[in-house]
């Protein structure tokens, strides 16, 4: 392959070209289409990701990540359960959506044992509900807004993406929901799945 031929990455190992899909989506429906595609490695670019690919934890999970993209909730975090002597998870998915869908993921916390936390557009908020352990110290927690609320977060979202879906991710709900069993991984995801559909 000839020098020119090498395809552009950025200092991430991002390719370019992937990133330009990205300039053009301007729905959570086309921003979870992108990330299910990342998901299935069919993009080496994710806003915000700042690695070509996910972790390796992820891998297990990826398919149902990709399925819950594509049904309405456009995630941008998640992690399985994890139970060992040294380390625990609870398995948990973050994303944006609408109102209705914000309800229906809501309403899981009513009629199962998951905790949903829902963050209205524009809400700030500053939870703390632990979900990884390392020993004993609690090393990621959970409950607090992700929305970009403000104009530097707004222009960080632009910057990765266009500034419609910047704005539009300002006017979202943001979900958190987790299993609070430690460890768990065969429940939240078909969960949240069947309150998208």
């Amino acid at each position: 392959m000839k020098p020119e031929e090498i395809p552009a990455r950025d200092q991430f190992g991002r390719l370019l070209e992937d990133r330009g899909v990205w300039r053009q989506a301007t729905t959570l429906e086309a921003a979870g289409e992108l990330t299910a595609r990342w998901l299935e490695g069919g993009s080496s670019y994710q806003p915000g990701h700042l690695a070509a690919g996910f972790d390796e934890e992820t891998r297990p999970i990826a398919g149902a990540l990709a399925e819950l993209n594509r049904n309405g909730l456009f995630t941008k975090e998640s992690q399985p359960g994890l139970l060992t002597a040294s380390a625990a998870q609870r398995q948990y998915v973050t994303g944006f959506c609408g109102p209705s869908l914000a309800g229906e993921l809501l309403a899981l916390s009513t009629r199962t044992e998951l905790v949903t936390v829902a963050h209205a557009p524009g809400e700030a908020s500053s939870a703390a509900i632990p979900v990884t352990l390392a020993g004993t110290e609690v090393t990621t927690v959970l409950g607090s807004s992700e929305n970009p609320v403000d104009d530097d977060q707004i222009s960080d979202w632009a910057d990765e993406t266009n500034d419609a879906l910047a704005l539009l991710l300002a006017d979202s709900w943001y979900v958190e929901i987790l299993d609070p069993v430690w460890g768990r991984n065969d429940v939240l995801l078909p969960a949240v799945l069947g309150a998208l559909t």
